[in-house]
């Protein structure tokens, strides 16, 4: 795997939201935001946008809950926010989400996806230790990283991390 160089400058990770457990019979790719999920979506989408976190590119899962995620921060951010959903990133491999970003033109791009694989690119990106401090509990649903390209030492660097 190749950690990628700007563009972009500024990569958002962010996990979705809590959702439903399984119906009997329903596909995990199908599974809604539950009651908490939706309202801590419009919460961190809220948060961001108030910290002038604002990606010029949302790309987002398939994924129902990530859908529903994603269209919590397309409402906190305004309709102007360009937005694209690519199935690849649903049980997709740190490589996947690390190349779909490395491919983008856009001077900031949010990823909205699962975990582990979100925390496995934020490792890949910051590197183990500096995420293990950063998040000694693992990476929440709902919450969002936050990675700047440190051109003074050519590395990426997590800026901020924000939870519900």
């Amino acid at each position: 795997m190749t950690v990628p160089l700007p563009p972009p400058n500024r990569i958002y990770l962010l996990r979705h939201a809590e959702a439903a457990w399984a119906e009997p019979g329903q596909r995990d790719f199908d599974r809604p935001l539950n009651e908490k999920g939706y309202g801590d979506a419009e919460i961190i989408a809220d948060k961001a946008a108030d910290k002038g976190y604002r990606p010029d590119l949302l790309i987002s899962s398939t994924a129902r809950r990530c859908r529903g995620t994603a269209d919590a921060v397309h409402r906190a951010m305004g309709l102007a926010l360009d937005i694209r959903y690519v199935d690849a990133l649903y049980n997709a491999t740190v490589d996947t989400y690390i190349e779909i970003v490395d491919a983008q033109d856009a001077a900031s791009v949010m990823l909205v996806g699962h975990n582990p694989t979100m925390e496995q690119a934020l490792e890949a990106l910051i590197g183990h230790e500096a995420m293990v401090n950063a998040l000694p509990a693992g990476f929440p649903t709902a919450s969002l990283a936050v990675i700047d390209f440190a051109a003074s030492v050519n590395a990426w660097r997590l800026t901020d991390f924000v939870v519900v």
